[in-house]
């Protein structure tokens, strides 16, 4: 497999790269799995007001576990997929139980805790802790694929193949991997995006193998592109915005007023309650207690 610059993505990194608040000195494992978790298909710039109160709130492990659901639900706001925010104090109430309040650095043990995937768990470990772990996201995957492979797109993803596609481009040094990892990263947010690669930007055109082959379109599946408006999501949020916005109880009258609609609204509803963000109390509806 041909490899990556590191060198020159490392030097890149070290010039343009973006001073988040995660990537801060001092910054401890809890904070960084609540920022992966939050920026699941979540613009960053939305991420890091939503991160900063629940941690001026909450700043720890044991501190959210006590927190009572609704407000929990209350403080996610409109980061969209509400269910994370749930699924985050299922997590604390985990590393409370059974890690005495300290996120784990073991990848397996990470894994198990409620809400945490491949590729928070690796993202963990490497940022976190240090360990020389692969981390496959969107955009890593992007590089890999233009970079290395010579194709535009990533195609279909498959955890064990992007897994190692990754580990064979890490460097052997502890500390390098971990850069590399935040490195290719970034490069993949800002500069080999999808839509409008900066090419001419990108530290890796040197060495680039969708670039020396006159960056060929992708003839694979196309990835499909997620929408919004007007989708159950959609409706799912503006049922959810009258009870944050309320005392946390509404009568159905006035969650029938949100969206015209009646069979998409209700099937809205039913998720939200089977999804446990919404509960039934006699003929209203509340956020849990």
């Amino acid at each position: 497999m041909t490899s990556l610059d590191t060198p020159a993505l490392l030097s890149w990194f070290d010039r343009v790269g973006r001073p988040l608040p995660w990537r801060g000195d001092g910054v401890g494992a809890w904070e960084i799995l609540l920022c992966e978790v939050m920026s699941q298909q979540t613009p960053v710039a939305r991420v890091e007001p939503v991160w900063r109160a629940w941690l001026d709130r909450w700043p720890g492990p044991a501190e959210l576990a006590a927190a009572a659901p609704a407000d929990v639900i209350r403080m996610w706001g409109k980061l969209g997929y509400p269910r994370r925010a749930l699924r985050l104090r299922e997590c604390a109430l985990a590393v409370v139980d059974l890690h005495d309040g300290r996120v784990p650095h073991d990848v397996d043990q990470l894994l198990a805790l409620p809400g945490v995937g491949d590729y928070t768990a690796r993202a963990v470990a490497c940022f976190a802790y240090g360990r020389r772990v692969p981390v496959v996201d969107t955009n890593v995957r992007r590089v890999v694929a233009r970079a290395v492979r010579g194709v535009a797109e990533a195609g279909p993803p498959s955890t064990r193949r992007d897994l190692a596609a990754v580990e064979a481009l890490l460097p052997d040094d502890r500390e390098r991997a971990v850069a590399f990892s935040v490195a290719v990263m970034e490069l993949g947010a800002l500069v080999c995006t999808a839509r409008a690669p900066r090419c001419d930007d990108c530290p890796l055109a040197p060495t680039c193998a969708w670039l020396a082959a006159g960056r060929p379109e992708w003839d694979g599946p196309r990835r499909k592109v997620q929408t919004f408006a007007g989708t159950d999501r959609q409706v799912r949020g503006l049922l959810l915005d009258v009870l944050r916005d309320g005392d946390g109880t509404a009568a159905r009258s006035a969650l029938d007023a949100v969206w015209p609609d009646a069979t998409q609204r209700d099937r809205a509803l039913d998720s939200l309650l089977g999804d446990g963000l919404v509960v039934r109390v006699g003929e209203h509806y509340s956020l849990p207690a």
